[in-house]
């Protein structure tokens, strides 16, 4: 295999400490943990200068030495990465802060962030000679497996809720995935897809049940820091269903502070849920290390309909190491501010976007925020995959 500059080195366990080859087809830890990978990053400080990534290509494979495809040949890509920090035009004025900005994720292929971590993960399958992936979904992760299954010729079936928006099953039979729609909600995805790898040849690329979709994820926190000038902001404010995005940040940040890039603190590092499925925020208030799982998830934000993450104990840890905070927004809030984002930053974002505005609004009340933070929201995904949705609620 020729190999290029990844300095990765192999698979770890960070509960029990196990480690695997890079070689190994793994989901999770033989103790039911999320593995996560390791680099040389002494060797990464040597060989990557930051300053040389602006002549390289917009998109995540820019930090290609911090990722873990090991063959060029094997990145399956539809330039995903790469997106727009966006600085506040007319919010931040009427809310009272002068440094509020918009991580604008609905520009990457297939309209959300999950294109990140389903290109690596799609890649590195590639790589290990699998052909058949399998993902349960809310509908984002979906559209994006799909789309990468085609671009690198591999198999795709998509497992997703009855009632999730028609728009991610139209979506994901364009790609040409084999669909298939279950009663009940993202939970009830993840026990068919169980059935399926058990019975058939797939292979399960679930939220944090596989290690390289949070390596696609952390490139977000890398571009953060790029556009910062390497001195990261005061607080994230991030959407939380599976949490790939939040733990893969707080990941990047601690690889760049062992290679000596940041200058400064880090961000605080906020969880934002749905009223109506908040497990994080429940565990987090209950000072928690895991979170039980929430009974009866009920939110028009799909992605945030996740009662139950098998990466919850590192959002948590993510949260508090970070001085953060997981805060609950109502339903009439998070849909609201979708539509305010739109008519006052010209961001058309789906309600998980809205919910990261509902509450900076809340933490501005409560004066966890100040005036003069720099603030970044995450709008993770198009209001696009929406319509119907909103619709209804602009009706």
């Amino acid at each position: 295999m020729a190999h290029t500059s990844s300095t990765a080195t192999e698979l770890y366990c960070p509960r029990c400490e196990a480690r695997y080859s890079l070689e190994t087809i793994i989901n999770l830890c033989r103790c039911g943990t999320p593995l996560l990978v390791d680099y040389d990053y002494d060797t990464a400080a040597e060989d990557l200068d930051r300053r040389l990534l602006l002549a390289r290509e917009p998109s995540m494979w820019r930090y290609r030495e911090l990722l873990p495809v090991q063959d060029d040949a094997s990145i399956v890509t539809l330039a995903e990465g790469g997106t727009p920090l966006l600085k506040s035009a007319g919010l931040e004025t009427e809310l009272g802060l002068s440094n509020l900005y918009f991580k604008d994720e609905t520009v990457n292929p297939t309209g959300s962030f999950k294109a990140r971590g389903l290109a690596m993960a799609v890649s590195r399958a590639k790589e290990l000679g699998l052909h058949k992936l399998i993902i349960p979904t809310a509908g984002n992760a979906g559209s994006a497996l799909a789309a990468y299954a085609a671009r690198a010729g591999i198999d795709c079936r998509v497992i997703m809720p009855r009632d999730v928006p028609v728009a991610f099953q139209a979506d994901c039979r364009a790609h040409g995935a084999e669909i298939e729609l279950v009663d009940g909600t993202i939970k009830n995805c993840g026990a068919r897809v169980g059935e399926l790898v058990a019975t058939e040849d797939w292979f399960s690329v679930a939220t944090l049940k596989e290690p390289y979709r949070i390596e696609g994820k952390k490139t977000m926190g890398y571009e953060i820091a790029e556009q910062f000038g390497y001195d990261l902001p005061e607080v994230i404010i991030y959407p939380t269903g599976g949490g790939t995005g939040l733990i893969g940040m707080w990941k990047a940040f601690a690889e760049m502070d062992k290679m000596g890039w940041l200058s400064g603190a880090k961000p605080k590092m906020v969880s934002v849920q749905s009223a109506g499925c908040a497990p994080m925020v429940r565990a987090f208030e209950n000072g928690d290390e895991t979170a039980e799982e929430w009974e009866n998830p009920s939110t028009l934000a799909a992605g945030l309909r996740v009662p139950g993450a098998v990466g919850d104990f590192l959002i948590l840890k993510a949260v508090r190491e970070s001085g953060g905070t997981a805060i609950a927004v109502s339903e009439d809030d998070l849909m609201n501010d979708t539509i305010e984002l739109a008519a006052k930053e010209g961001i058309f974002s789906a309600p998980e976007g809205g919910a990261t505005l509902s509450a900076l609004k809340k933490l501005l009340a409560n004066g966890f925020i100040e005036p003069d933070d720099r603030v970044v929201l995450f709008i993770t995904g198009t209001g696009y995959k929406y319509l119907d949705v909103l619709a209804e609620w602009t009706s």
